[in-house]
C-alpha cells in the first residue's frame, strides 16, 4: 500500500474515533479487509500499521482484528466463544498446538497483537453484539432470490442494526449480496420469522458455497460486506448449519382428489431445498422435463397434478403468472408422461425393474 493510501486510512481512523461508533468502525473495517485481501496486501499492512503505533493505527488493527476473526471451535459457549472439551482437559487441540509455519502468519499474528487492549473504550465493543431475531423469505415475487435477515444490537443496547443476505436460488444457494441496513428496512418485505440460529446457519452455509464456486456471479456490493456479514452471523449462539426449508412441510391445503397426494411428493422432491423458488419457468421444467423424464406416476397422480399446483401455486405467492403456465403446459402432461422417448436412464430401469416383479395374480415360485 502506498504512502497516500496507508495516510487515507490513518486520516478515516481519525474519523472514526470522533464518531465513537462500533457499527460504522466495524463496517469500514469489513470493507478494507476486503480491498486488502483482493490485492494480497493485509501482512504488509498490519506490520506498517504496528510500526506507526498511533491511536489511529491501532483502532484499525483492533478493527481488522474483530471482522477477520477465525471460525470458533467446535465447543463453543453460546455467545461463540471457544469453551474446553472435558475430554480434552489440559491438552490443546493438535490444530491449536501447532505453530504457524508461514512466516506471514507469525507477521500478521504479531501486527494484531501490536494493536490488542489499547484501544479507545467504545472500540472494545465491536463485534460484541446481541442477536435478537431472524426472518427469512422471498426477496422477489418468484423467490428466484431469498433473503436471510438477523437483527443485532451491542451489548450495551444501542446501534441496533440488521443483517441482510441475498442467497441466489437457480445456481444452488450462494450468497449473492449482503447489506447492512436499519431495522425499518424489514417494513413490507412480507418474510416469515424464523430462529436466528437456522437463518445464521443458512447464511454461513451460502457463503460457504459461494467459496467453492470458481467464477460466482456476486453484487459489487458484496465483498466490503461479507467480512462483517459471516463475523454476525458466527457469533449467532445456537447455530444450525444444513437447515431445510420447511415450506414443503407446513403445506396444508392438497385438493381432496384422487392421487392428489402421490403427485405432491413428486412436486416436494423437486422442489427439494430450494421451495420458495417458484416461477412459470419453474413450472414448465417440472411439467415439460422433470417429470416425463423422472417420475413414474399413476394415471390419478397426473390427472391431479394441475390441482396439485394450482393449490402450492396459491400456498407459495400466488403469482398469477405462474398459474397462467400451469394452464398452458398442464394439458400436454399425459401425453408427455406417456411417451417413453422422454424418459431417463433411472426412469427407464424403474420401470423395467416393475415389469419383472410378478403380480399378485402371477403364480410364482417362492
Amino acid at each position: 500500500m502506498s504512502t497516500t493510501a496507508f495516510d487515507t486510512v490513518i486520516a478515516q481512523a481519525r474519523d472514526l474515533l470522533r464518531w465513537r461508533s462500533p457499527l460504522r468502525t466495524e463496517l469500514w473495517a469489513a470493507r478494507l479487509a476486503a480491498d486488502l485481501e483482493s490485492t494480497g496486501e493485509m501482512q504488509p499492512f498490519l506490520m506498517r500499521l504496528a510500526e506507526d503505533g498511533s491511536l489511529e493505527a491501532r483502532l484499525t488493527l483492533t478493527a481488522l482484528a474483530v471482522v477477520r476473526r477465525p471460525e470458533p471451535s467446535a465447543h463453543s459457549t453460546d455467545e461463540g466463544r471457544p469453551t474446553e472439551d472435558p475430554a480434552n482437559e489440559g491438552h490443546q487441540p493438535e490444530s491449536d498446538a501447532r505453530p504457524a509455519d508461514d512466516e506471514a502468519e507469525r507477521a500478521e499474528a504479531s501486527a494484531v497483537r501490536a494493536g490488542a487492549g489499547v484501544e479507545p473504550g467504545w472500540a472494545r465493543r465491536m463485534g460484541r453484539v446481541v442477536a435478537e431475531g431472524g426472518w427469512y423469505g422471498k426477496a422477489d415475487p418468484f423467490g428466484e432470490q431469498v433473503l436471510a435477515v438477523l437483527a443485532f444490537r451491542y451489548e450495551n443496547g444501542k446501534e441496533p442494526h440488521i443483517l441482510v443476505v441475498g442467497i441466489d436460488q437457480p445456481n444452488g444457494g450462494l450468497a449473492v449480496d449482503a447489506l447492512v441496513e436499519e431495522a425499518k428496512f424489514l417494513e413490507g418485505l412480507g418474510l416469515r420469522e424464523e430462529a436466528p440460529g437456522v437463518v445464521a446457519g443458512r447464511i454461513l452455509d451460502a457463503f460457504e458455497l459461494g467459496e467453492r464456486i470458481m467464477g460466482a456471479v456476486v453484487a459489487d456490493t458484496l465483498p466490503a460486506v461479507r467480512p462483517l456479514a459471516i463475523d454476525r452471523a458466527r457469533a449467532v449462539p445456537g447455530l444450525v448449519r444444513g437447515a431445510s426449508d420447511d415450506t414443503v412441510a407446513r403445506f396444508r391445503d392438497l385438493p381432496e382428489v384422487a392421487g392428489a397426494r402421490e403427485a405432491f411428493e413428486k412436486l416436494a422432491e423437486f422442489v427439494g431445498d430450494r421451495p420458495l423458488w417458484w416461477s412459470p419457468g419453474r413450472v414448465s421444467q417440472f411439467l415439460t422435463s422433470w417429470l416425463p423424464r423422472e417420475a413414474i406416476l399413476s394415471e390419478d397422480a397426473i390427472e391431479a397434478m394441475p390441482e396439485v399446483l394450482r393449490a402450492w401455486t396459491r400456498y407459495n405467492g400466488d403469482q398469477a403468472a405462474v398459474l397462467r403456465r400451469i394452464d398452458e403446459d398442464a394439458p400436454r402432461l399425459p401425453a408427455l408422461m406417456a411417451d417413453d422417448s422422454l424418459a431417463g436412464l433411472a426412469k427407464r430401469i424403474a420401470r423395467a425393474t416393475s415389469n419383472d416383479l410378478p403380480t399378485p395374480s402371477e403364480p410364482h415360485d417362492l
